[in-house]
């Protein structure tokens, strides 16, 4: 079991659910070897067969969930298309889980903007050259492209690319599960009508 002195307390108490997943965040930033920030991200494609892969949670507010992509990715292309998208955070260390679900928002032009500058500089070249989640004739043909861009931003800002930019979720309902003894775990959901609507609180069985 960890050793890292929770924050979060009795967490069934809580009745809101933005600063209880700022708790746990803390917690598991504490606890977690790496990226305690990832994210397990579910959509769907024009057939409705459903697609899930692991991204980095880059922010989040009341407003929801952040975080960035290529819009021609495969990702990118289905949440365009259907806008809607759930979330799972799973920090083993801690034995808890965090699941979302909601519709989904392209972030501003300043906040991609923002968040862009901070990357390092051969990621910002890599936003350029990868051609996300198409067919790759070899390593080469990457590495070549990386090149190219490298070459052409050798000095100075590197813009981002109109491609890429940030995506946000924000939740009509999100639950809290904690692991406990005999798997009677705990569970609370906090569940809304709409993205702007008042939260209301459920505890549900294991």
């Amino acid at each position: 079991m960890t050793e890292v002195e929770l924050t979060s307390g009795d967490f069934t108490e809580e009745n809101e659910p933005f600063s209880l997943f700022g708790a746990w965040l803390k917690d598991a930033t504490a606890a977690e070897i790496n990226d305690p920030n990832a994210v397990a991200v579910a959509t769907v494609d024009e057939k409705g067969l459903p697609n899930v892969r692991m991204v980095l949670l880059k922010d989040y507010d009341e407003r929801g969930f952040v975080f960035y992509t290529n819009f021609e990715s495969q990702k990118g292309r289905e949440l365009l298309a259907c806008q809607k998208a759930a979330m799972v955070f799973h920090w083993k260390s801690l034995r808890r889980q965090v699941r979302l679900r909601g519709e989904v928002e392209i972030v501003t032009d300043q906040e991609a903007d923002e968040y862009y500058a901070t990357r390092p500089r051969g990621s910002r070249i890599g936003a350029w050259a990868s051609k996300q989640s198409r067919p790759l004739e070899g390593r080469f043909a990457l590495e070549k492209a990386v090149a190219e861009y490298t070459a052409r931003y050798a000095v100075g800002n590197i813009p981002r690319p109109p491609h890429w930019s940030g995506f946000r979720i924000k939740p009509v309902s999100i639950e809290f599960w904690h692991d406990r003894p005999f798997r009677l775990h705990d569970r609370v959901e906090f569940r809304r009508e709409t993205p702007e609507g008042d939260w209301a609180k459920v505890r549900m069985y294991p």
